[in-house]
């Protein structure tokens, strides 16, 4: 059984909604009783991932003292700040280097964005050893706010795609990959998994697999979808209100 602990990506300021939520880390917004991240957690352990690290940043103290105070019962949390911005990729890193966990692959995901994906499905692609990693694909009918993957027919990443209007698959935030993969990751910071990682695993002959979906998902980080966050939690997720 191949072991997976989760990294969640929680130290942006959220500038466009700093406004909403004063003194308080987007990541941490009140939804349906429980911050967003709490929510976040439960669908982790829900789907078996039990082991996680929050990459904190802005206002880390508040995330780390709640989880600390109100902890979630038969999981694991580890807070690990960043003391200046390192990107997306720089700050999953830094979490990776300062816990001492070994899993056999990571899955990283977004503290302000949840989708109701099967994670389960990813990690039945690392069966094969020949592929180092999963991205998770979704399919939305306008692409031009988001940019699309552009995928091989073997479902292999090929290259990010410029935004541009119609149908496609997106870029998820969703990615799980081996352990040793990282030794692959360029050096310096700030780093982002979109502009530095993938392309650099890429070029080296990697291979990423793209699991595409089709499944309703919200991203916090708007004025106009922190307020859908609500709704979003009981509709898509009912079965861990009352975990």
């Amino acid at each position: 059984m191949t072991k997976i602990a989760a990294v969640i990506l929680a130290g942006g300021y959220g500038t466009r909604v700093k406004h909403l939520l004063p003194n308080v880390p987007k990541p941490m917004a009140s939804v349906a009783g429980k911050p967003f991240l709490e929510w976040i957690l439960r669908y982790l352990k829900h789907q078996g991932i039990t082991q996680n690290i929050l990459s904190t940043g802005y206002l880390s103290d508040v995330i780390e003292e709640y989880f600390q105070q109100k902890p979630i019962p038969e999981i694991e949390v580890y807070c690990c700040q960043e003391t200046e911005p390192l990107g997306t990729a720089g700050g999953f890193l830094n979490a990776v280097k300062n816990t001492n966990l070994f899993p056999d692959a990571w899955l990283v995901i977004n503290g302000d964005s949840l989708i109701v994906a099967k994670f389960p499905e990813m990690v039945d692609y690392l069966a094969d050893d020949r592929i180092d990693g999963v991205m998770l694909g979704v399919f939305v009918e306008d692409a031009s706010r988001y940019g699309s993957l552009v995928i091989n027919e073997s479902g292999n990443l090929v290259k990010f795609a410029e935004k541009r209007p119609g149908q496609g698959i997106i870029n998820g935030g969703v990615y799980l990959l081996r352990h040793q993969v990282l030794q692959q990751f360029p050096s310096g910071v700030p780093l982002s998994f979109e502009y530095d990682v993938f392309p650099i695993l890429l070029k080296e002959n990697l291979t990423i697999k793209v699991h595409k979906i089709q499944a309703p998902f919200l991203d916090i980080g708007t004025p106009e979808t922190l307020p859908q966050a609500e709704s979003f939690i009981i509709e898509n997720f009912s079965q861990l209100i009352n975990d």
